[in-house]
Order: C-alpha cells, then sequence, then structure tokens
C-alpha cells in the first residue's frame, strides 16, 4: 500500500511517502527551517511531487492519505489539512488524523506506550525516559504532551512548573527556545540542529496504521484554543473545529 503523510504543525513542512515495497521517501527540513518564515503554501505541493518522482510513483497509486492535525500555527494546520481533504476527495481516498506532538515524540525514535507517554527506545539516554513534545504556540504560550497522554497549552511559567523533576527528553522548536530553562528544571534538550526537533511525517504513517480514517470532510484541525486569524465564511469549518 502507497501511504502519503504530511505536517504542517510549524513553519517546517514535512512530507513522506511509503512505498507498496515498504521503502520510504521523506522530505524533513533542517531544524533551523523551524524558526524562519513559514512557507507551507509555496512548499508543500512541490516537495509532494518531488517525493513521488524519486518513488517513481504517481498520484493514482496513492492509496492512504494521513495528516498531522496539531495543534500548532493556524495558518500551517488550515493550509495542511485543507490540502491533504482535496487530495483525499479527487482520489476517492479516505483521511487519516495523526496528532502532530504525537508524531513529533514518535519522531525521536521513541516508542509509544498505551497510555501515551513516549519513552526512549534507543539514542544512549536511560531507557524509560519520557519524551516531552513542545510546540511553539507564539503568543507567549506553547503545545505540549505530558506523561500520560494529555495535550496542554500555557506559558512558560506553568509549562516549567508541571515537567520540573521530570526524567524526560524534549522535543520541538518550543523545546529550542524554552532550552535553557528546560535543562534548568532537568530535562534534556538536544542541540538545536538535531533532526528530532522536526515533525517526522514518517512517523505520521506509523501512527496512522492504528489509527481510525474517515470521510475527508469529517477530518478538522486541533487547535486547543481559539485561532486568532480571520477566514472566510467558506472555511468557517477551521475555526469551528473541536479542540
Amino acid at each position: 500500500m502507497t501511504v502519503l503523510a504530511f505536517d504542517t504543525a510549524t513553519a517546517a513542512c514535512s512530507v513522506a511517502l511509503g512505498r507498496a515495497d515498504g521503502e520510504v521517501f521523506e522530505h524533513r527540513p533542517e531544524s533551523g527551517r523551524m524558526l524562519e518564515r513559514p512557507a507551507h503554501a509555496t512548499e508543500l505541493l512541490p516537495a509532494i511531487v518531488e517525493l513521488l518522482d524519486r518513488a517513481g510513483a504517481g498520484w493514482d497509486e496513492i492509496e492512504r492519505l494521513a495528516v498531522g492535525v496539531g495543534p500548532g500555527a493556524f495558518t500551517g494546520l488550515r493550509i495542511g489539512v485543507t490540502t491533504a481533504r482535496a487530495i483525499a476527495t479527487a482520489r476517492g481516498l479516505r483521511l487519516t488524523p495523526v496528532s502532530s506532538l504525537s508524531a513529533l515524540a514518535a519522531g525521536t525514535g521513541a516508542s509509544n506506550p498505551p497510555d501515551g507517554a513516549a519513552t526512549v527506545a534507543k539514542g544512549g539516554e536511560q531507557a524509560g525516559t519520557c519524551v516531552l513534545p513542545v510546540i511553539d504556540a507564539r503568543r507567549g504560550e506553547y503545545f505540549y504532551r505530558l506523561p500520560g497522554g494529555e495535550d496542554c497549552v500555557s506559558g512558560p511559567d506553568e509549562l516549567i512548573d508541571r515537567v520540573a523533576g521530570l526524567e524526560a527528553r524534549a522535543v520541538g522548536d518550543g523545546a529550542i527556545k524554552l532550552r535553557d530553562r528546560l535543562v534548568e528544571a532537568g530535562l534534556q534538550v538536544p542541540a538545536g540542529d538535531d533532526p528530532r526537533h522536526v515533525v517526522s511525517a514518517v512517523a505520521i504513517i506509523e501512527l496512522s496504521r492504528a489509527a481510525v480514517a474517515g470521510e475527508p470532510a469529517s477530518v478538522v484541525p486541533n487547535y486547543i484554543r481559539p485561532p486568532d486569524a480571520k477566514v472566510s465564511s467558506r472555511e468557517r469549518w477551521l475555526v469551528n473545529a473541536e479542540s
């Protein structure tokens, strides 16, 4: 089965294509891209086409489609989910939504036990160390997933209070920005250029295997908080999405 997956929750646009023979092709930008201006509108479709070309596959060969639904930046999620819905509708496919925070944690090479806590499976850290995914939510806030699977949004002070002393490795653009405070609180934070800070679309493919696919129109972004962007009446579904 040929699977296409992508995520636009952060400024870095990640895309992956898994061919039926098991070979996987990935577009995963350098972590520094997350700290630059987003350009999903001009990067997403070209990245998908480039992967199709590399894989020697055509649009009609895509049999499953999965998309990161956040939480993350409103504009990025709007572009990603809208694009996924359009492709799925055009190809007559069901669409699988995947948490961007879950994909960020899983993309570190961590395992994900049923309770939602991600634990390090490789990389040299002590086995059992949690992975704390942190995405910059702007407005001085951060999205993160606590051990146990609870998605949260808060300012940096509350985040640090909730994770202080946790045996964890923090990843994501939010972890890069809060590096000093997270390290002071006892957490590990990889170097800023570490690829584990970027949401992995390959992880979205893997997580989609156990997720429930739905009709394209049923897939909406997970904002957690009300978006601060204005949308047209035709895009009202974007701001009425359940958190």
